[in-house]
């Protein structure tokens, strides 16, 4: 995909990063411009995880380097928003839904800050936009898995970035919370956000998501959904664990759409 410098989200140059000298991404390299829905897939251990961790420099890559908006992240960290797969949070922790959200404001304000009136209500707002407000005294290890995915939600959306990177948003929740998450990120994006997303089904990816970035440990394919979701593609990224792809282009067909040999 050739992306204009000035409407790139994010740029990844020859990016390898490796755990106990073990490579688990190589040499990956793609432009994706603003205003995206962007799906990450891949089979299990494919690095999807790893990707949006090194973006976030939570993970120092072994090589390569990552811009964002042309710029180092250090330069642009308040625009970002991280969403962390739920299993990766200690939902024991003694807090509130509320709390839970005011916690990404703390990019605006900072640390050590009290957050005011205006805090507040953008916090509410958010717990509003995922229908969790009556909630928001709750604590959080009360609530059910898809109620805490929406608290997380809200936490990104009361940052008020322009960038969000989110693992597995879908995981876990029922079909009811699956399509409130996926109309509020379009709804996000329709307001010009950008937002990447790592996700494990492929049949509902073709539905869900602008671009496609297809990984296993090295990059498949990123590009728009109608170019990325091939045959070829998709047997490169998942190989023999392919066992779905009749199901998905049959899923596609009906939609008038062929994936191309």
């Amino acid at each position: 995909m050739t992306v204009r410098k000035e409407d790139t989200a994010i740029e990844v140059h020859d990016l390898t990063v490796s755990y106990n000298q073990k490579p688990v991404l190589w040499n990956i390299d793609f432009s994706m411009p603003t205003g995206r829905l962007v799906g990450i897939l891949g089979p299990n251990g494919a690095g999807k995880s790893t990707l949006l961790k090194t973006i976030m420099q939570i993970i120092k890559p072994d090589s390569g380097y990552v811009k964002i908006f042309n710029k180092d992240i250090d330069e642009v960290r308040e625009k970002i928003s991280y969403v962390p797969q739920r299993e990766s949070v200690d939902w024991d922790f003694p807090a509130s839904a509320m709390d839970v959200v005011l916690m990404g404001r703390f990019a605006k304000r900072g640390l050590f800050k009290r957050f005011n009136k205006a805090d507040k209500e953008i916090a509410l707002h958010a717990l509003e936009l995922v229908k969790m407000e009556r909630y928001a005294n709750r604590q959080i290890a009360q609530l059910s898995g898809g109620q805490q995915q929406r608290v997380f939600l809200a936490r990104a959306l009361a940052q008020e970035a322009d960038l969000y990177l989110m693992d597995e948003p879908f995981a876990g929740v029922d079909a009811t919370t699956e399509a409130a998450i996926l109309n509020l990120l379009t709804e996000m994006r329709s307001k010009g956000k950008t937002l990447f997303v790592v996700h494990h089904d492929l049949q509902s990816a073709y539905e869900y998501f602008d671009s496609i970035i297809l990984l296993n440990k090295r990059l498949v394919v990123a590009g728009n959904k109608e170019t990325a979701f091939t045959d070829e593609n998709l047997r490169a990224a998942y190989g023999g664990q392919l066992t779905l792809l009749s199901a998905l282009s049959n899923t596609i067909a009906q939609k008038g759409v062929t994936i191309k040999e």
